[in-house]
């Protein structure tokens, strides 16, 4: 019984279709095909290529601005943590500051995990040290990672320009 009721719904479909295509010119067929086609035309796809276009355009110097902003704070903290390193290492040397990034480094306890001369997030840091006194720049590799220079100098004095 299931079958015969499915022969009949195709039988009836069939016939609806074969109705259609009979009532039908071959040219009207046509026409009702374009109209089902669905998609995008390419002045669709160029105004929403435009669109984000503009959009990347507003918001890429924002992102840019963030980078480099990002760049300089990471430099003063870099700074600082050096400067810090270097207080402390003179409190507990009777005021005698390092005179190497060893100093910092070695020891049973490290005033420094790492060196932080070099590169580093966009910027070159650079330190002179002496027994009396240290001096550490940081200086952006290029404009795109920073637009200000930073000096930290005995005492902690972090300053830009």
């Amino acid at each position: 019984m299931g079958i015969e009721k499915e022969r009949r719904k195709f039988l009836t479909s069939f016939k609806i279709i074969k109705r259609f295509f009979i009532s039908k010119g071959v040219n009207q067929i046509r026409e009702e095909v374009k109209k089902m086609k669905k998609g995008f035309t390419l002045v669709e796809i160029m105004i929403v290529v435009a669109i984000i276009a503009l959009l990347a355009a507003l918001v890429l110097p924002g992102l840019l601005r963030a980078r480099i902003n990002a760049n300089e704070a990471a430099a003063q903290a870099n700074l600082k943590t050096i400067a810090t390193a270097c207080e402390s290492y003179a409190s507990a040397n009777n005021g005698m500051y390092p005179t190497s990034w060893g100093d910092l480094l070695n020891g049973t306890a490290p005033y420094l995990n790492k060196n932080l001369s070099g590169t580093h997030q966009g910027y070159n840091i650079n330190c002179t040290f002496t027994n009396t006194s240290y001096t550490c720049t940081a200086k952006p590799v290029s404009s795109t990672t920073g637009t200000k220079n930073f000096t930290i100098k005995t005492g902690g004095n972090l300053t830009s320009s």
